[in-house]
């Protein structure tokens, strides 16, 4: 189990791939092509607003045989995401995945979004000798 004493900031992704609500979805697809991510905050005025990952580009528009440059981010995005800070514990990051059933949540500070934590970041953390942390740690697919 993590440490309590692991903070967030210390096993999150820095950084983080934005855009604003009104950005296409063929603009957010190839954003994530080009970083090889699978989730975008939603983002105006410095403020999370939501997050969109590639499944709710697929269950939410292409699914729908929705032309995908006519949808904004906004549009599809899961508003109001669950958010951690990056100084709280790695274990409550885990307890709020837990309990929202989220892979990933924006690390969030001073209401600006400055990283990611996926489940593949704490089980790097946690056990890196486990499949998750293996598959997490791989380079991606192309």
């Amino acid at each position: 189990m993590t440490d309590m004493a692991t903070l967030v900031k210390d096993v999150m992704t820095g950084g983080v791939t934005a855009v604003r609500p009104q950005a296409s979805l063929v603009e957010v697809a190839r954003l994530m092509r080009e970083q090889d991510i699978g989730d975008v905050v939603v983002a105006g005025d410095d403020t999370v607003l939501g997050v969109v990952t590639d499944r709710d580009i697929t269950v939410r528009a292409v699914a729908d045989g929705v032309d995908p440059s006519g949808l904004s981010a906004g549009s599809v995005c899961t508003p109001d995401p669950v958010v951690i800070g990056p100084r709280d514990s790695a274990e409550q990051a885990a307890r709020l995945m837990r309990e929202h059933a989220v892979r990933r949540l924006p690390v969030v500070e001073d209401g600006r979004p400055v990283g990611m934590v996926s489940l593949g970041d704490l089980a790097r953390e946690q056990e890196p000798g486990s499949a998750l942390a293996d598959i997490s740690a791989a380079d991606p697919d192309r």
